[in-house]
């Protein structure tokens, strides 16, 4: 049975074998350029014989909403999942280069792939609440973690609440938080799986189409929050819809068959491109 494999710099590591780390903070390293937050270079990815990720190289700038745009299977997925390294799950999995986050490249020896998912927070297509109360849901990542053990029943307590305060899903639930959060709707589950983060104080939030199962008024209510979480966070969202594009992101990156086309801010992307490729993709010619 083939294993997934991880060559930065061109030396193999092995991902199935977690190293130990003692403690890894990116806000206590050093930064060479504090606009950047990651930085991919020379990154390519195979699903076996496969190669989903081509020679990628992007900087994306701290504080600001990234869109990756493109047709369905350009890589757009594949490539948000290597920046919490979520694709080493995945069997027959080979990828080379190399990924900073906050200066800290993400393949060093001493990176846990447990701590840099505590980080690197991931919203997935589909919410997925787990089946226990939305209390407990707000504060699982946070238990599985040990970040707020020592806190007092009344400091738990406050967490929640600014939690969900930040997601704009307090006034609602507040009354009922011992509710299982699976009776929520649609919208209100996405929300609480993004409440759920909060408590880690990640530095960068990755979003895999986080609004492709919510209807309009959904929509508008998740991107409002999206839009919201910027000046606290780096968010890279992974999107279909180029209304959303337009409307809720800063800049995109445009990729196509595994490569990146096209990096620039959003007006300049949809008003003018520079690519013809880009061009053709935005008007629907093909994707």
């Amino acid at each position: 049975m083939s294993t997934s494999s991880i060559t930065p710099n061109t030396s193999t590591s092995s991902p199935t074998a977690e190293p130990t780390m003692k403690s890894w903070n990116p806000q206590s390293m050093p930064t060479t350029n504090d606009k950047l937050s990651i930085r991919a270079r020379d990154l390519n990815l195979w699903y076996g014989d496969f190669q989903a990720l081509q020679d990628v190289n992007i900087d994306i700038r701290k504080g600001i909403i990234t869109g990756l745009i493109g047709p369905s299977g350009c890589g757009k997925t594949t490539l948000l999942r290597c920046f919490n390294r979520i694709n080493e799950r995945y069997e027959n999995v080979k990828t080379t280069g190399d990924i900073e986050i906050l200066d800290k490249n993400i393949y060093d020896n001493d990176v846990a792939t447990r701590q840099l998912r505590r980080r690197i927070g991931m919203v997935f297509q589909r919410p997925n609440p787990l089946p226990i109360s939305i209390y407990d849901n707000v504060l699982f990542g946070a238990n599985i973690h040990k970040t707020h053990k020592q806190l007092t029943r009344s400091e738990r307590n406050d967490v929640v609440q600014q939690a969900l305060e930040q997601v704009a899903l307090w006034d609602t639930v507040k009354d009922k938080l011992k509710t299982r959060a699976t009776t929520l709707t649609l919208e209100q589950q996405q929300k609480l799986c993004i409440a759920r983060l909060i408590p880690l104080k990640p530095d960068v939030i990755l979003m895999d189409e986080p609004c492709s199962a919510l209807d309009a008024e959904g929509i508008e209510q998740v991107e409002g929050l999206i839009e919201s979480l910027r000046d606290d966070y780096t968010v890279v969202i992974v999107t279909h819809n180029m209304a959303q594009a337009r409307r809720a992101t800063d800049e995109c990156i445009f990729m196509l068959m595994g490569e990146i086309i096209e990096h620039s801010s959003t007006a300049d992307m949809f008003l003018n491109p520079r690519e013809e490729k880009t061009e053709m993709y935005i008007q629907g010619r093909y994707g």
